[in-house]
């Protein structure tokens, strides 16, 4: 598969203990093309696209944000019950400016992990990882399965695809597929802001039965609201896809992104939101979007990146 880039030892670098206490340590080598893994565990998968990016507007970047992340998280430590079921599974690359051919690839090698009984951890690359990535999950799963999207963003990326897919339409194209198979779209997008979404968008959203939380109520204060929110989401689905978009972030905290700026959420609520998440038993897939190092400073985001990575493997029950 032209789109496929093996994973590369390289970046995974750091400090050495001699016994596996860091990442960098303990992570395997698992090229997809040629080799599947038995036993249960997390796999890293990398969307070095931003060609979504490019098409709609914005400053391109975050093809080099998967690399960026990984090597941030080798450096950290690896928690005690991880043991060696964290794998490195490369990258999916887009060949000639192929943004479907890139989420095609990336939709298989997704059911393939799946299918293998691991966990998937995708990094992006631009938010147009998010239609790749569902429609892997559901080829993975059966056609009675529902599943959820959760999406931690400042924007709805509900954007019309009449012209063509890019960053700001995988949303939009995710509810016409379900649509096409008579399945219920369950969306909620936690973040929004109200001057980074145009009225149409909103309409948009209304008019596909999304629920988000805006900006302004999503905040530690909040979470009895938020709770009640998200218990109602869990009813409905049987498994839920969550999805982080780095620019939904204050850039206090996250400047290297496509589409940066001060009006953002803080680390604290998205951790508190991620514990919910994994506490319900519900959780299939994740993936960061939108990590964009050459806006990055002194590596923030992808450092911020790699730690909520690290949070997932830290407190997770999946296994």
């Amino acid at each position: 598969m032209k789109n496929y880039h093996p994973p590369e030892r390289d970046l995974w670098q750091g400090r050495s203990s001699g016994n596996g206490q860091y990442l960098h340590e303990c992570v395997g080598l698992l090229e997809l093309e040629r080799s599947t893994i038995q036993e249960k565990g997390f796999v890293i998968l990398g969307y070095a696209c931003d060609e979504g990016v490019r098409r709609n507007q914005g400053r391109t970047g975050a093809i080099e944000g998967p690399d960026a992340i990984k090597r941030e998280l080798a450096r950290l430590p690896s928690p005690p019950h991880l043991g060696s079921s964290l794998w490195d599974a490369g990258n999916i690359g887009c060949v000639d400016q192929d943004l479907e051919a890139a989420q095609h690839a990336l939709a298989e090698k997704v059911k393939d992990i799946l299918n293998m009984g691991s966990f998937p951890l995708l990094l992006g690359g631009g938010h147009d990882i998010a239609f790749g990535h569902f429609t892997g999950l559901c080829a993975h799963l059966q056609s009675n399965e529902s599943i959820g999207i959760i999406n931690l963003d400042a924007h709805f990326d509900l954007r019309s695809c009449a012209n063509g897919a890019n960053s700001g339409t995988p949303f939009y194209q995710i509810a016409r597929e379900l649509q096409k198979q008579d399945r219920k779209f369950q969306y909620l997008c936690m973040g929004i802001r109200e001057e980074a979404n145009a009225k149409m968008l909103f309409d948009t959203a209304r008019e596909l039965g999304v629920s988000y939380v805006p900006n302004s109520d999503f905040h530690l204060g909040n979470t009895n609201a938020l709770q009640k929110e998200l218990d109602n989401f869990f009813e409905q689905t049987d498994k839920v896809y969550l999805t982080i978009d780095l620019d939904g972030f204050s850039s206090a905290y996250s400047p290297g992104v496509s589409a940066a700026s001060p009006f953002g959420f803080s680390p604290d609520i998205v951790l508190w939101t991620m514990k919910q998440v994994i506490n319900s038993g519900k959780l299939l897939s994740l993936d960061l979007a939108e990590c964009n190092p050459r806006f990055d400073r002194d590596g923030q985001t992808a450092k911020l990146a790699a730690g909520l990575m690290h949070y997932v493997l830290r407190h997770n029950e999946l296994f």
